[in-house]
């Protein structure tokens, strides 16, 4: 008779618990290695059919502090619900990223996360994934990954970025200013950003337009640098007011060359942002007056919050936009120490938290894996 019960209560216990198996990962590589089993009551069924959940991302673009931390954002989330998260950057090379696309339909994989799929044949490399039953979250890719059933497709809103840096320029120029522009074609984000920049250039004929310059390699900072500080002996003082620059990595390539050559009159407007960012912004006499951005930390993580709904089979959006903010250096200085990234939301409360598709289960399962 005990032992009826005994057995009774153990079969009671075990349909009561679902479980899930983790397993993590480090950057770049796979392990095989599991992480001790965690006990969530409320984990979709369809994840814990799957078992193992692996998470690819992969990126076009490299060399520079967004993507490592739109990366390491991703890692985290997904090895904080107890995913393994393999992350790879091409660093700018197309080939690298078409192959790696290739290699990731015929892999293992549950999910894949591709940022800046910006040509035809990433968008025919996603179909290929998705016929392979492999769910798919974009960021900052063409409009036409859309087309392809079941991908959800993420993106800064762009637009905010732009008009917010372009608005703190007037603002602070009165409409009137002689400008370089920071920029390169070919990428979704660029291309809404230009829209924006053109739009504001058509309505204040005040701005004008001396140069651009914008290059997307493994070392767009440098390149950009050297670019500004040859640009520069052509304009002395007085000719030039301002820089407007569409991603970090022309910024603090600008930022370095105007420190260098003395002419901390220009003004440097930004989009995106680091802590080596923020530190440039808040160095005494700095050009760098403002960036617009999204914590590219918090990027990650809701595509990889994304993908994880998908797996669960739960309804998800075809697409998704991450408000953007503008980061001030004059609010960084009425701060009592320098801030940080992690201590900006001090400056701006909604900084680096998002409950966007957070489920439940999700916090439970963190909660479980944190033990």
């Amino acid at each position: 008779m005990k032992s009826s019960k005994l057995y009774s209560l153990v079969m009671l216990l075990l349909a009561a618990v679902l479980v899930v198996t983790a397993c993590g990962s480090n950057n770049g590589g796979s392990s095989s290695s599991n992480t001790p089993k965690v006990e969530v009551e409320n984990l979709p069924a369809a994840l814990v059919e799957k078992g193992d959940i692996k998470i690819k991302v992969i990126r076009k673009i490299g060399g520079d502090d967004h993507t490592a931390q739109f990366l390491a954002g991703a890692k985290k989330e997904g090895e904080s619900l107890g995913f393994q998260v393999d992350t790879f950057s091409a660093n700018g090379d197309t080939l690298k990223f078409h192959e790696a696309l290739e290699q990731a339909a015929n892999s293992d994989a549950d999910a894949v996360i591709v940022s800046h799929g910006d040509d035809q044949t990433a968008v025919e490399l996603v179909q290929n994934i998705r016929d392979k039953g492999i769910e798919v979250v974009t960021f900052d890719s063409l409009d036409e990954m859309q087309s392809v059933e079941g991908v959800t497709t993420t993106s800064q809103d762009d637009r905010s970025l732009a008009t917010l840096a372009l608005d703190h320029l007037l603002e602070e120029t009165g409409g009137e200013a002689n400008i370089f522009y920071l920029w390169v074609d070919g990428f979704p984000a660029m291309v809404r950003r230009n829209e924006v920049y053109q739009e504001v250039l058509s309505a204040n004929p005040g701005i004008v337009e001396l140069e651009r310059f914008g290059v997307a390699s493994a070392n767009t900072s440098v390149d950009t640098q050297d670019a500004v500080a040859m640009l520069l002996a052509r304009y002395p003082k007085g000719e030039l007011d301002a820089i407007f620059a569409t991603w970090d990595a022309f910024a603090i390539g600008a930022y370095r060359a105007l420190v260098e050559a003395g002419r901390t009159e220009v003004k440097i407007y930004g989009i995106d942002v680091s802590n080596a960012d923020l530190e440039a912004i808040q160095a005494e006499n700095s050009p760098w007056v403002s960036t617009a951005a999204v914590d590219p930390k918090l990027i990650g993580a809701i595509n990889v919050r994304l993908a994880a709904k998908k797996l669960a089979g739960e309804e998800t959006p075809p697409t998704h936009n991450l408000e953007a903010s503008l980061i001030k250096q004059a609010d960084l200085a009425a701060a009592a120490e320098p801030v940080k990234e992690d201590e900006l939301s001090s400056i701006i409360p909604s900084w680096g938290t998002s409950d966007a598709f957070l489920e439940d289960w999700m916090k439970d399962l963190k909660a479980a894996n944190e033990k």
